[in-house]
C-alpha cells in the first residue's frame, strides 16, 4: 500500500497489509532513492501466513 498521508506508528497497528510505503517521506535524489515503509509486523505477518495456507489448501484440494 501506499499513503500520501502523515503517518504515525499508532496508524500502522492492525494493518493488515505487508508493508505501508509513505510518499511523504519518499525522496528521489539522482541515482539514490529513500524509501520509508511502515509495517505492523504482527498483523502483516499474520496475514500472509493466513494467505499462504489458503494457498497451499486450495493446491492440495485440487490434488483430490
Amino acid at each position: 500500500a501506499v499513503s500520501s498521508e502523515p503517518l504515525v506508528s499508532i496508524d500502522i497497528v492492525g494493518r493488515k497489509e505487508s508493508s505501508i510505503i509513505d510518499a511523504e517521506l519518499t525522496k528521489v535524489d539522482g541515482n539514490l532513492i529513500k524509501l520509508v515503509s511502515w509495517y505492523d509486523n504482527e498483523t502483516g505477518y499474520s496475514a500472509r501466513l493466513i494467505d499462504l495456507c489458503s494457498i497451499v489448501t486450495e493446491k492440495e484440494l485440487t490434488k483430490i
